[in-house]
């Protein structure tokens, strides 16, 4: 199984803000969607930065409320991993666990084509679990 199957079943909807914009809207942007983190994109449409609430945590605890005004370029993390659409899932898991964050960018041509996070591996991992407990109860049951 890898990335593709993945965003084939969750989507590939990805909801971005621009460096420029403030933390304020970014957190807006979180609230309203439901979601965890966002791709940060320059002007290009390329990948420049993730922010994810982790973040939005050490700003507001470095400045407190003030932070909702500061650039998101200031907060974001910049050094994003990503993976691509045939990165096995085991993989990403091995990545997102030994890095220790939550949401990884999907990028194909240099573009961010989809967004995976720690909750959809886990969603997958547990389908997966529960369809080869299904079959080990069926062949037992027919033996």
């Amino acid at each position: 199984m890898n990335v593709e199957r993945l965003l084939g079943d969750k989507g590939r909807e990805v909801f971005s803000v621009q460096p420029h914009r403030t933390l304020g809207e970014a957190v807006r942007t979180l609230s309203e969607k439901r979601i965890g983190a966002v791709v940060v994109l320059g002007t290009d449409g390329a990948l420049v930065g993730i922010l994810s609430e982790r973040d939005i945590i050490r700003a507001l605890g470095e400045s407190g409320a003030a932070a909702l005004e500061t650039p998101v370029g200031e907060v974001m993390t910049a050094r994003v991993v990503t993976c691509q659409s045939q990165t096995s899932i085991d993989a990403l898991m091995e990545t997102m666990t030994s890095g220790r964050f939550r949401h990884v960018p999907v990028v194909e041509g240099g573009l961010v084509i989809g967004i995976i996070s720690i909750g959809d591996v886990v969603k997958h991992r547990v389908a997966a679990i529960e369809a080869e407990s299904r079959a080990m109860r069926d062949y037992i049951a027919m033996a």
